[in-house]
C-alpha cells in the first residue's frame, strides 16, 4: 500500500516580501492542482523572509516527478528569482504517522 508523502521545501527569499512571494506562486499553484497525486499545499513565514513551504502528495512518487516536471515546465518563472537559491532545502518522505480530528 503506497504511504501520503510530504515534501518540505525551506529557503530566503531574495529582498522580496513574504506576500510578494505568495502571489508571484500563482503559476506554481495553478501548475500544481494539475499533477498527479497533489492534496495540498501550505506556506508559511518561519520568520521574516525564511519560508516553509509544504506539500502534501499521494505518494512520495508523485511529489518527486512533480518537482522535476516543476523545474523544466516553470524555469522561467519569476518565483525562482524570488529565491536564494543557495540555501534552499528540498525533502520528501512518507507519512508514517497521521492523526486528526
Amino acid at each position: 500500500m503506497k504511504k501520503q508523502a510530504i515534501e518540505l521545501t525551506t529557503f530566503k527569499l531574495n529582498n522580496f516580501t513574504f506576500q510578494q512571494f505568495i502571489e508571484g506562486n500563482k503559476e506554481v499553484d495553478e501548475f500544481l492542482k494539475r499533477q498527479n497525486g497533489f492534496i495540498s499545499r501550505n506556506i508559511s513565514e518561519l520568520k521574516k523572509g525564511f519560508v516553509y513551504d509544504i506539500l502534501i502528495w499521494e505518494s512520495v512518487e508523485d511529489g518527486t516527478n512533480a518537482m522535476h516536471k516543476l523545474m523544466t515546465e516553470l524555469h522561467d518563472s519569476p518565483v525562482h528569482d524570488m529565491i536564494d537559491q543557495s540555501i534552499v532545502n528540498w525533502n520528501i518522505a512518507p507519512i508514517e504517522h497521521f492523526v486528526s480530528l
